[in-house]
C-alpha cells in the first residue's frame, strides 16, 4: 500500500480528535466576507474592516480584568518567592510566549521568566512538521528547561486543543504545588465537545482556566491576528507590571487599550502597495530594524511563510532553496550570534534531540543569520534585487521607510510593551493584505494554508469541502483527506493544497 495511503489511513483513525471547524476562531468572520477583493480593489476599507475587528476582540477583555488580575497576583507571588514563571505556546502563541520573555528581559526585570515554544527557538523561523502534536513533546521541553516546585506554568493556546501545551500544563501538575494556567479563545463548552484533550484538561480543578472568547479571526483560523493580539495583552499585562491594587490594574489596561484602539492604520496603504508590486516583480525584500524592535518584526516575517505557504527564511546550510520573499536584518549585530542573543536579550535555546538530527538544533538556528550580514550572504545565493523596508524608534516617533514612502507615526507611550503591541497590530494588517494582493487567500478563507499539522490537515479539508459544495459538488471528507495526502507527494511551494484538490475534483466532475 502507498505511504500517502497509509498516512491518509493513520489520519482518519484519529481525525475526530482534530476537526476543529465547530470552533469560533475556525469560523468566517462576517466583516471580512469579502476581504480578498477589497485587499486587491479597496486598500483603504479593508483596513477599516482590520481595524474594526481588532477592535472587537480587544473589548473583550474588558469582561476578564479580574482573572487577568488574579493571574497577575499568582504570578508576582511566584517571582517574591524566587520561583520563575514558564510560559508555553505553538506556532503564533510560542512566538508571543518568546516575545513576551525578550521584553521581560528588555525591561531590566530579571531572568525569572522561562519560555519555549514547539521546537524550541528555531521553530521561530520555521515551525517543525507536527511537533506541536505530540503531547510528550511539551512534558520533554518543560522539563529540560528545568521545571521545579514552587515554578509556575502557563500555557497559551488560540483554539485551546494544542496537544503540546496541553502536554506540558499537565506535566506541570506532577512537579510544582502552583496550579498552572491554561489560556485559550474559545468557549469551554465547545472546547469540552470537540476535543477530548481540551475537556480533560479545562474540567481538572488544579488548572486554571483563562477563556478569552475572541470569535472568528478577520482571516479563517489565522490565530497569529486577534487571538495572539489579545492573549499578548493579558499576559504581557499580567506578567510585566506590578500592581498594588484592583483600580491601578484598570487604569494601566485602559491606558493600554486607549492607544491601541487609536493606532492608525490608513498610512499602511501605501506601503501595501508598494510591498506587493516588489514581490510581483520578483523582487525581494529585507525588513531592516535593531534587536529592540528585532522580535516582533521577526515574528509577522516568518509567520507568513505557513499562513500562506510561502518560501520560509532560507538557511545557510541549505544548498539549493527557494527564496523567501521578505527576510530580516538587525542592523546594530554584525554576525548571526550576536543577532539572535541581542533580538532575544539572552542565548538562544536550540533542542539537540538525536531523533531530529540537527534539524532544530543550534547550528541550525544560526544558519538564519539575521545580522547586518543579511543582504551580502543573500546577495550571494543569488537573491534578487533586494530592497530594505525600514522600521526604527526614534525620540518617540516609529519611522517606516521603504523606497521613496516615508512615514513617523507619534508615540503616545514610550512604553516598550505597548510599542511592540501596536507594531504587531500594524504588520499583522500589512503582512495580511499584502498576501491578498498577491492572491494567497479568497474571501476570508486561507486556502494557501499549509497542512504541516492534523489541525492544518483538517483545516484544508475543511476549505476544499466548503469550496466545492459552492460548486454543488459534494464529496466526503474522507475521500477529500486521501486527495490531500495524495496532493503532498509532489506539493511545492508555489502550489495551494487546497486550490490544487479543489481544481483537480472540479475538473474531474466536469469531465
Amino acid at each position: 500500500m502507498s505511504e500517502h495511503i497509509l498516512n491518509a489511513e493513520s489520519f482518519l483513525r484519529i481525525y475526530k480528535e482534530f476537526q476543529l471547524g465547530q470552533l469560533p476562531t475556525e469560523g468566517f468572520h462576517p466583516l471580512s466576507l469579502d476581504l480578498s477583493e477589497l485587499a486587491k480593489n479597496n486598500l483603504s476599507e479593508a483596513l477599516n474592516v482590520l481595524k474594526k475587528i481588532d477592535i472587537q476582540a480587544l473589548n473583550i477583555l474588558d469582561k476578564k480584568l479580574n482573572d487577568i488580575y488574579h493571574l497577575s497576583s499568582e504570578i508576582h507571588k511566584a517571582f517574591d518567592s524566587g520561583q520563575k514563571v514558564f510560559l508555553c505556546g505553538c506556532g503564533a502563541t510560542g512566538r508571543l510566549s518568546l516575545a513576551l520573555e525578550t521584553l521581560f528581559r528588555q525591561k531590566g526585570l530579571g531572568e525569572q521568566v522561562i519560555s519555549f515554544m514547539a521546537g524550541g527557538d528555531t521553530a521561530l523561523i520555521k515551525s517543525i512538521e507536527s511537533f506541536e502534536d505530540k503531547v510528550s513533546y511539551g512534558a520533554r521541553q518543560l522539563l529540560e528547561l528545568g521545571f521545579r516546585e514552587g515554578d509556575l506554568m502557563i500555557g497559551i493556546t488560540e483554539g485551546g486543543e494544542t496537544p503540546f501545551v496541553i502536554g506540558a500544563t499537565e506535566e506541570a501538575l506532577k512537579h510544582s504545588e502552583k496550579n498552572p494556567f491554561f489560556i485559550y479563545c474559545n468557549p469551554a463548552d465547545i472546547l469540552c465537545k470537540v476535543a477530548v484533550r481540551s475537556k480533560k484538561i479545562i474540567e481538572n480543578k488544579r488548572i486554571q482556566s483563562l477563556e478569552l472568547q475572541t470569535g472568528p479571526m478577520a482571516l479563517s483560523g489565522s490565530t497569529r491576528m486577534q487571538a495572539s493580539t489579545v492573549q499578548m495583552f493579558a499576559v504581557g499585562l499580567a506578567l510585566l507590571y506590578r500592581f498594588e491594587s484592583f483600580s491601578l490594574f484598570e487604569e494601566r489596561f485602559q491606558l493600554i487599550k486607549n492607544i491601541l484602539l487609536e493606532t492608525n492604520y490608513s498610512f499602511l496603504e501605501s506601503f501595501i502597495e508598494l510591498e506587493s508590486s516588489i514581490y510581483q516583480k520578483q523582487e525581494r525584500l529585507l525588513y531592516q530594524t535593531d534587536s529592540h524592535l528585532g522580535i516582533t518584526i521577526l515574528t509577522d516575517t516568518t509567520e507568513r511563510s505557513p499562513t500562506f505557504s510561502l518560501p520560509s527564511f532560507e538557511n545557510e546550510e541549505d544548498e539549493k532553496v527557494a527564496t523567501s520573499l521578505c527576510y530580516l536584518t538587525l542592523q546594530d549585530c554584525h554576525h548571526s550570534k550576536e543577532a539572535w542573543e541581542k533580538m532575544l536579550s539572552r542565548p538562544p535555546r536550540a533542542l539537540e534531540w538525536a531523533e531530529f538530527e540537527g534539524r532544530i538544533g543550534q547550528r541550525r538556528l544560526l544558519g538564519f543569520d539575521i545580522s547586518s550580514e543579511a543582504h551580502r550572504k543573500r546577495a550571494q545565493r543569488g537573491v534578487p534585487k533586494q530592497h530594505r523596508f525600514i522600521i526604527n524608534q526614534e525620540q518617540g516617533i516609529l519611522c517606516f521607510q521603504l523606497l521613496d514612502k516615508k512615514y513617523q507615526m507619534k508615540l503616545e507611550s514610550d512604553d516598550n510593551f505597548i510599542i511592540h503591541l501596536q507594531l504587531k497590530l500594524l504588520l499583522n494588517s500589512l503582512s495580511t493584505l499584502i498576501m491578498g494582493r498577491l492572491g494567497r487567500f479568497e474571501s476570508n478563507m486561507m486556502t494557501w494554508v499549509r497542512p504541516s499539522n492534523y489541525k492544518l490537515i483538517d483545516r484544508a479539508a475543511r476549505y476544499i469541502e466548503k469550496l466545492l459544495k459552492n460548486k454543488g459538488i459534494m464529496l466526503a471528507y474522507e475521500e477529500i483527506i486521501h486527495l490531500i495526502f495524495d496532493e503532498q507527494k509532489h506539493l511545492s511551494d508555489k502550489d495551494s493544497i487546497v486550490m490544487n484538490v479543489f481544481q483537480k475534483v472540479c475538473k474531474e466532475f466536469k469531465d
